[in-house]
């Protein structure tokens, strides 16, 4: 093999490497490293249609023998998995943290769990998207997303970025049905909060998006208040995002469909079953219950 044909593999697999791993080192999520896969073949086919390159080196068999199906585990850890009981206590313990800071964050932490949500679609809620009911279920759209991407990766220098829906083009709208108990929460911190000027629900007291680095010490607050000693070194609800996973599973295990699951959470189906997998284990006894109680209704 010739030098330069050496040091073209090794520039390839370096950058295949680079696209399965953060940062930091650490293995990145199967659906992480498919885009930024997918990113990096349009980028060498461009290059193949501009003459740069003979060809695309993705599509030789050697490449996609070695490098065809990333082998990464991305089902969510059972284990981080609150129930309803533990993360209402974690809310109830969300308020008592700080003098200030709580009491702005138990409706923040809710809408993860009671409506699935991403913490990019939290910090973009405003009051238009939602639909609050005196009593009983109520609903909200989802239509944009603020992730925190940092400073230098947005075009007005700002931390947060103004986003469509995650996988989704931009004009997608995702209707979310929420129980009654967050439409307590939502109406409580509209009225005493109040929404900003843009009718978002959740802002720093200086009108900001939260930063990550401040929702994250919070509930690790609040954590320490609901949890008992030992669970507080598992990683039962270690961080904000498992409120989503608890949200997601709660449905599952209550017999929603997965297709409404998954679009309500904005997944597709084969994602959410992949994902999830998992944390449905131990629930036998649950389906046969259903299956009897379906055949006796027949009878």
């Amino acid at each position: 093999m010739a030098i330069t044909e050496l040091n073209s593999r090794r520039t390839l697999d370096n950058a295949l490497t680079a696209c399965s791993t953060k940062l930091d080192g650490s293995q990145a999520a199967l659906e992480y490293h498919r885009r930024l896969r997918r990113v990096f073949y349009n980028s060498l086919r461009f290059a193949v249609s501009r003459e740069r390159l003979r060809d695309n080196p993705l599509d030789s068999a050697t490449i996609k023998q070695e490098w065809g199906q990333p082998n990464l585990d991305v089902a969510v850890d059972p284990r981080v998995v609150g129930n309803p009981r533990q993360v209402g206590q974690a809310l109830i313990a969300c308020s008592y943290v700080g003098r200030r800071q709580g009491g702005r964050f138990v409706t923040f932490f809710g809408c993860m769990h009671y409506a699935m949500m991403r913490l990019a679609e939290v910090s973009r809620l405003r009051d238009v998207n939602c639909t609050l009911p005196k009593s009983g279920w109520g609903k909200v759209m989802l239509e944009a997303t603020t992730p925190e991407v940092g400073k230098d990766f947005t075009d007005t220098s700002r931390l947060h970025d103004d986003r469509g829906p995650k996988n989704r083009p931009r004009k997608t709208v995702r209707a979310i049905p929420i129980p009654s108990e967050l439409v307590a929460l939502l109406r409580r911190h509209i009225e005493r909060y109040g929404v900003a000027p843009d009718g978002r629900l959740f802002r720093s007291e200086s009108g900001k998006p939260i930063p990550k680095s401040t929702y994250s010490r919070l509930w690790a607050k609040a954590r320490l208040l609901a949890l008992t000693p030992r669970q507080v070194t598992s990683p039962l609800m270690a961080r904000p995002y498992d409120l989503r996973h608890a949200g997601i599973t709660w449905r599952l295990s209550a017999g929603v469909p997965a297709s409404q699951v998954a679009e309500r959470a904005g997944n597709s189906v084969e994602i959410l079953q992949r994902i999830y997998h998992l944390c449905m284990a131990g629930y036998d006894d649950v389906w046969i219950d259903r299956m009897n109680q379906a055949r006796d209704d027949r009878a």
